[in-house]
């Protein structure tokens, strides 16, 4: 291998006048990365046994990689994580312990956590997708003249199967249902830095509902993002057939989100997506089990472990903590995944399914009355 020459480089992918290992921006905050979540699909009312989600990125610009799995089951909060230097070849996705595969491009991957002595988790899974990966709207914000987000993302639902095992124990992998996606842009990673001028007017807020929905004949995916005053930065609600007909976009999402009283904990949700012709499409959401996944896996609540931050050239750790005992002030400042039941109605017609509910209510938003980063639920 010469200079900054990599194997892809042999295939006719370039995009720009540079070796394929070099991304066309030098922002710092260029990302790739891969999430996945997996959950057993639960009888009839039954919860399911846990909620399991894994990321991997790669920092070009950082020369960082790194991964994470994060488990919920009962009160275990329980965090897989591992960092290394980035090495030339952007095609090897390992990190440590963490290895994906591309089984088929599009439509077979598999993900796998092998056993090691720091961790007590650890997952042999292959997502098998059931609708087309489809591409959702760019995502871009600015903040004083500067780009921090500028992404592009895919999105697809699938079944799982493998195993997952925690401290020698396996746990019910039957009947797996999950999505994944895949997204590289700009977004703020790595090391912190010095906010300059934008600390005068303070941190931008982060409201944020992200939903992908499995139903037994399409997938509706839901994204959106608003400002302070409620104004939107990025929108889109689409049904999916999994027959791979063309997406069908379902009109304008609304939101209407129940907070627990003194929290920022959503409890409850419903959506909304109109139509231009009229119509309405209603889905009300049940929330199952709450992944809180800002807690040690790098999202960026901890200084000492962010998504693309340096940390030497391979350290493999575990976080632990009882979800009781996550405090309910860092929980305002977290992202959280959602292990959801859907019920949408159109017209005549009622449909049930499971997937996700990320929500994030951090900093003001005047439509949920928070007028500050602290304010709570009354």
């Amino acid at each position: 291998m010469t200079g900054p020459l990599s194997p892809m480089d042999d295939l006719p992918i370039h995009q720009v006048a540079e070796p394929v290992r070099r991304v066309a921006t030098s922002d710092r905050n260029f990302y790739d990365r891969y999430y996945f979540n997996c959950y057993p699909l639960p009888a009839s009312g039954d919860d399911p046994e846990f909620f399991l989600v894994v990321g991997m990125g790669q920092y070009p610009n950082l020369g960082v990689t790194d991964a994470f799995a994060v488990l919920r089951r009962g009160d275990d909060h329980v965090v897989a994580r591992a960092s290394a230097a980035l090495g030339a070849d952007r095609s090897a996705t390992t990190v440590g312990p963490f290895r994906i595969e591309i089984l088929e491009g599009l439509q077979r991957l598999r993900v796998v956590l092998a056993p090691d002595d720091a961790l007590g988790l650890s997952v042999d899974l292959t997502f098998d997708g059931n609708v087309p990966a489809t591409l959702e709207p760019r995502h871009f914000r600015r903040e004083l003249e500067r780009v921090t987000f500028d992404t592009m993302r895919f999105v697809q639902t699938g079944t799982w199967t493998g195993t997952v095992t925690l401290d020698g124990t396996s746990l019910d992998a039957q009947s797996l249902r999950g999505n994944r996606d895949r997204s590289w842009g700009v977004r703020p990673v790595g090391e912190a830095e010095p906010p300059g001028r934008r600390a005068a007017g303070g941190p931008a807020n982060f409201f944020w509902i992200y939903s992908v929905m499995q139903f037994d004949d399409f997938t509706v995916s839901v994204v959106l993002q608003e400002d302070e005053q409620g104004r939107r930065l990025v929108e889109e609600a689409v049904r999916i057939p999994r027959d791979g007909g063309e997406p069908e976009w379902l009109g304008r999402p609304e939101h209407r989100l129940e907070f627990a009283p003194g929290t920022r904990d959503v409890t409850g949700a419903s959506l909304s997506f109109h139509r231009p012709t009229g119509e309405t499409v209603t889905v009300d959401v049940a929330l199952v089990l709450p992944n809180y996944i800002g807690i040690g896996t790098g999202y960026g609540l901890e200084a000492d472990w962010r998504h693309g931050m340096w940390q030497g050239p391979l350290v493999v750790q575990e976080v632990r903590r009882a979800v009781a005992d996550i405090d309910a002030t860092l929980r305002m400042f977290c992202p959280v995944d959602n292990m959801a039941r859907f019920t949408l109605r159109d017209g005549d017609d009622t449909f049930g399914g499971t997937g996700l509910f990320e929500v994030a209510a951090i900093g003001p938003h005047a439509p949920s009355g928070f007028e500050s980063f602290t304010d709570t639920a009354p």
